[in-house]
């Protein structure tokens, strides 16, 4: 075990855990930050997107040893009340169906338009593969993108 003193969603946190412990089992079991999901366990399904100095991270294969001094940002820090741009244009466009796969769908998009205001479909379908939706949404999560871009 060993001690990491971590930035979470502009919070300061000190964790002890095993080093190779993946930040998404810190996240959920450790601080109680159940909003990042567990998908497949590969980085393979995005799910588990998380921003990491502002980039979108699969957090199931990112080990706590290789976070030291990263601000970490899961879905309950990208806005307190569902405010930002790209959680209102989910709702806008009625983007989720059973949901699951939406906290790693949004930190991606979120990530996306962090990066590039206004993104071609080409960039938000670069940026969103690997998100994987069980229920299809695609064509909700691309037109959300789009208005989150414009507004």
């Amino acid at each position: 075990m060993a001690t990491f003193n971590l930035k979470i969603n502009g919070k300061a946190k000190q964790v002890e855990a095993d080093p190779n412990t993946p930040m998404l089992w810190v996240l959920r079991d450790t601080l109680g930050l159940v909003g990042t999901k567990y998908g497949c366990g590969i980085a393979a399904c995005g799910a588990c997107t998380i921003h990491v100095d502002g980039t979108a991270m699969r957090s199931c294969q990112m080990p706590i040893s290789k976070v030291r001094d990263q601000s970490i940002t899961t879905i309950e820090g990208l806005s307190e009340n569902g405010t930002h741009p790209v959680q209102q244009a989910w709702l806008k466009h009625d983007v989720p169906q059973c949901g699951y796969c939406q906290a790693g769908q949004i930190m991606s998009a979120a990530s996306l338009l962090n990066d590039n205001s206004n993104p071609s479909d080409a960039d938000i379908d670069t940026a969103m593969n690997g998100n994987i939706c069980r229920c299809g949404t695609y064509t909700r999560i691309k037109a959300a993108i789009k208005t989150a871009a414009k507004g």
